[in-house]
């Protein structure tokens, strides 16, 4: 019977390995016909970059790559998915890939309203297991899920269905996540008054604000919470505190306005909130482990290569 099952699992494996391979044979889909549905390729390794994570589900089919949130490491690949519940900044590497076995992946963006109502809607049994409130974790991949995943993507050669189609997939696939063993994760996130989504009401408010100066007590009011309370519960939730949050979307935003507007390091420090351009210029460095001219040389230089 266990071998029956670890057959199941390989063949559908392999079903989205190749799905994915055939999608992505011109490059990357992001995003593809189905609304949040992304697919990726990587034919090598990849140095760190800067990314923010969004509420998603991420599967790497063929390969692996590691997330770094504060100073915790997240690896996803063909066993283990990467499940988010809130919007978090972090350093991101493709970490096994290569010319004859690429690095191929999805990412579903979760929609937590749709959570809401599902928890609603339906009699959902318990989860499996209690989790900390950490929102991003590594969750272990099941044979209901890659099936639900395969019969998504081969929607994409039937673009007449996705309209009804893709809706009712993905509602079966975050019912699998509910239930699996990361819902209470998800359930903390989309229930209206809990601690989880007041950090995350205060996170949309970071990301829209984060050229601002921030004032903790204030943002702690904002959500409602006790300045103490609201300290504890966003390290807990994010790995990092609310200026460290703050700094790092600052950063990220820096680097994307130099790399892809051409704006000089001095500019780019003002235009996010930066005050000293010595300052921008220390962290910049702690964070992304060169000075700002080196580094966006560097990755200049990478991509005229690709």
């Amino acid at each position: 019977m266990k071998n029956d099952s670890k057959n199941s699992m390989e063949g559908s494996l392999e079903l989205l390995i190749d799905s994915i391979a055939r999608c992505t044979k011109n490059g990357s889909q992001d995003p593809t016909a189905i609304a949040g549905l992304s697919l990726f390729r990587m034919s090598e390794l990849t140095g760190p970059i800067s990314v923010m994570y969004e509420p998603s589900i991420c599967i790497a089919v063929q390969g692996a790559k590691r997330v770094d949130l504060g100073e915790e490491a997240y690896v996803y690949d063909a066993h283990n998915y990467l499940i988010t519940s809130v919007h978090l900044p972090t350093i991101a590497q493709v970490v096994e890939a290569s010319p004859e076995k690429p690095f191929l992946a999805l990412r579903l963006k979760l929609d937590l309203k749709e959570i809401s109502q599902l928890m609603l809607d339906g009699r959902l049994p318990p989860p499996r297991i209690k989790q900390s409130s950490r929102g991003m974790a590594t969750g272990e991949i099941t044979l209901p899920l890659l099936n639900a995943f395969q019969r998504l993507i081969a929607l994409l050669d039937e673009e007449q269905d996705i309209q009804i189609l893709a809706t009712i997939i993905q509602r079966e696939i975050i019912y699998r996540l509910l239930v699996g063993d990361q819902g209470e994760r998800l359930r903390q996130i989309a229930t209206e008054g809990s601690k989880s989504q007041q950090i995350g009401r205060a996170i949309e408010w970071l990301k829209s604000n984060f050229t601002q100066p921030l004032r903790i007590d204030d943002l702690a009011e904002h959500v409602n919470m006790s300045t103490t309370s609201f300290h504890n519960h966003f390290r807990s939730m994010t790995a990092l505190s609310p200026l460290q949050f703050q700094k790092q979307l600052r950063l990220q935003e820096a680097r994307r306005l130099m790399l892809a507007e051409r704006m000089d390091a001095a500019n780019a420090a003002f235009q996010v909130g930066y005050e000293s351009p010595s300052q921008f210029s220390r962290e910049y460095g702690r964070l992304f482990g060169a000075p700002p001219l080196r580094d966006i040389t560097k990755l200049r230089q990478l991509s005229a290569v690709e």
